[in-house]
């Protein structure tokens, strides 16, 4: 398809020039052309996909970006970005140096406030509104609209509280496609669906009860009606809420039959939609796979054995427990707050609770783990997924911060697998029933190291680390998979200068393995700490308050890892390379220690 209108657009100043009935054609150049790029360059397909009309409506009828439009959840934005001068750009999209695939302030005037994780549009919204009234801008809009199940998280409701007993001139628009990443789950889904079907007496509308001027819902497909009702609304003073309904990968069949599949797919036929398979009979799974799977094998043994995921069943691989035990594995939904403190108690009872989330996630839920968990002192098993760069997501996702943030936490021990082997055998070891404190066991995106990964497991003993490789004067220490990386590159040395290299895999954080550091403080006055995590505060940072505690005053420690700054989109190799932790900006910084 051709773009006749769409190529004409390079800003909402543009688009006004269009004629009301001409909107739908340009809807459908829109989708086109979302699902053109898409098709080659990997992106969120199915939420943009949902919210084109809308979109095209909102820059349509409201003045921006004088009138702030935020989106929440980020990866909806899509159709914004490529009507807001970012058409010619799209193609770049979450690639390096590209594009971002969530809005970003910093990128475009238009994008009013970076929203990568969920559930912060009403509040940020209400606060926008709020300021504009200080100011005296008593016409300015101010938009958020929250859309795959992020209305569900508790931050939203604080917002709507909050915005409910002020006259702040919001309007909140629920984007309802009844579909996070994976299926929308809780109460709150039930009462939208009645909502759906005309149920709607005033005494059981909570958004009126909670003072809002509450209207729908509608088609989100209709742009007629979705115009006619904003130009309504934006006439209205006050708290506004508008209720449309949508559906999640509209105009590309496959991304509306299989939603969870298509919500980010990869490359697949334009035409068709049908994904560009490979074959992975031979390869290694992903960590998340080796996770889910032992934790099902796991669980048929243990029936005390508990799974909670905050609305990431299919993408931390519950989803395999949630199939064999629906009794014992739960989708809270996006909730990380109260995912940690029910996995608490659950955990007050006797329960074994394995409680997954990613290292960005976990992030959101900070006061649970120290209150609720550490200060209890209760044996919450948490796996975070995700640790180290992710990739094309960027700043927002990268989980980089855990091991930092986790670490000044009493009681709570963390554990970093160098592969699948040592996943496995925590999983197992850590539900054996002498666990006597929270744990923390993080592992990265992508593939595991062996493709034979359904070893019987071993128990591990807590606070050991592990000698690789004998050297004679260099000692590097690891933590987590980039152990592997570091094996491979010593197979790149000479003969000589591997014998000068030793090479620690430490495997627990916190606690540290202080009979093996101290071998080391005796016999190497060079170190290099490596990790997947800040440098400020993290494992290197751990070593080395450790040796100065130990007063090794000779002792020359030198920090490999994520240094003090947001790290962008892009693949995780070229990411390495642009921070100097590809192999052969490691290497060098080995050599010039030899």
């Amino acid at each position: 398809m051709k773009h006749p209108l769409l190529k004409h657009i390079n800003s909402p100043e543009d688009l006004k020039k269009i004629k009301e009935e001409q909107l739908p054609e340009l809807a459908a150049e829109l989708r086109d052309f979302i699902i053109s790029i898409l098709a080659t360059k990997a992106g969120h397909l199915g939420a943009s996909l949902g919210v084109i009309e809308l979109t095209i409506a909102l820059h349509y009828v409201f003045n921006t970006p004088e009138d702030s439009l935020i989106w929440d959840v980020g990866h909806q934005a899509y159709a914004h970005k490529i009507l807001t001068g970012r058409r010619k750009a799209f193609h770049t999209n979450r690639q390096f140096r590209g594009i971002s695939g969530f809005p970003k302030m910093k990128e475009s005037l238009y994008d009013a406030f970076g929203t990568g994780h969920s559930s912060t549009s009403i509040s940020a919204a209400l606060g926008m509104a709020m300021a504009s009234q200080i100011k005296g801008e008593t016409e300015k809009q101010h938009i958020a609209v929250i859309g795959d199940a992020s209305i569900a998280s508790g931050m939203a409701f604080e917002g709507l509280n909050h915005a409910g007993v002020t006259n702040a001139n919001l309007l909140v628009i629920l984007n309802d496609n009844a579909i996070g990443i994976d299926p929308s789950v809780g109460a709150l889904k039930e009462y939208l669906m009645k909502a759906k079907v005309g149920y709607k007496p005033k005494q059981s509308n909570m958004i009126e009860a909670l003072n809002f001027n509450y209207t729908g819902p509608i088609d989100g497909h209709d742009l007629p009606s979705i115009l006619k009702e904003l130009k309504r609304l934006q006439k209205i003073k006050g708290p506004k809420f508008l209720h449309i309904i949508t559906t999640k990968g509209k105009g590309l069949k496959k991304a509306e039959q299989e939603q969870v599949t298509y919500h980010a797919p990869g490359t697949f036929d334009k035409k068709t939609g049908e994904i560009k398979a490979k074959d992975t009979s031979n390869e290694p799974p992903k960590y998340q796979d080796v996770f889910g799977h032992t934790l099902v094998e796991l669980a048929k043994n243990n029936k005390n054995i508990i799974g909670i995921t905050p609305a990431m069943p299919t993408g931390s691989s519950l989803k395999y427990m949630i199939e064999a035990f629906p009794e014992r594995a739960f989708d809270v939904g996006i909730a990380e707050q109260h995912a940690v403190t029910l996995a608490a108690g659950m955990a007050s009872q006797g329960m074994i609770p394995y409680c997954t989330i990613y290292s960005t996630f976990i992030q959101r839920a900070y006061d649970q783990i120290i209150h609720d968990v550490a200060i209890q002192n209760l044996p919450v098993i948490f796996c975070l997924d995700r640790a180290g760069l992710v990739g094309e997501d960027g700043a927002t996702h990268h989980g980089v911060f855990d091991i930092s943030f986790l670490r000044c936490i009493p009681n709570l021990t963390i554990f970093a697998p160098m592969n699948e082997a040592d996943l496995r055998n925590m999983l197992y070891t850590v539900q054996l029933g002498t666990l006597k404190n929270p744990i923390v066991i993080r592992y990265p995106r992508g593939k595991a190291t062996s493709a034979d990964w359904k070893k019987k497991m071993q128990k591990i003993s807590f606070g050991k680390g592990r000698i690789l490789k004998e050297g004679s004067s260099l000692a590097i220490l690891s933590i987590g998979a980039v152990g592997n990386t570091i094996e491979e590159i010593l197979q790149e040395f000479t003969t000589s200068e591997k014998e000068k290299i030793a090479h620690y895999n430490l495997l627990f954080v916190k606690p540290l393995d202080e009979k093996l550091l101290l071998e080391i403080g005796g016999k190497f006055e060079q170190i290099i700490t490596v990790e997947e995590n800040a440098i400020k505060g993290g494992f290197g940072s751990a070593i080395l308050e450790f040796f100065q505690e130990k007063k090794f005053s000779k002792t020359s420690i030198e920090l490999i890892g994520i240094p003090d700054q947001f790290v962008e989109h892009g693949t995780v190799e070229e990411l390495n390379k642009s921070l100097y932790l590809d192999k052969a900006s490691l290497k060098k910084r080995i050599q010039e220690k030899l």
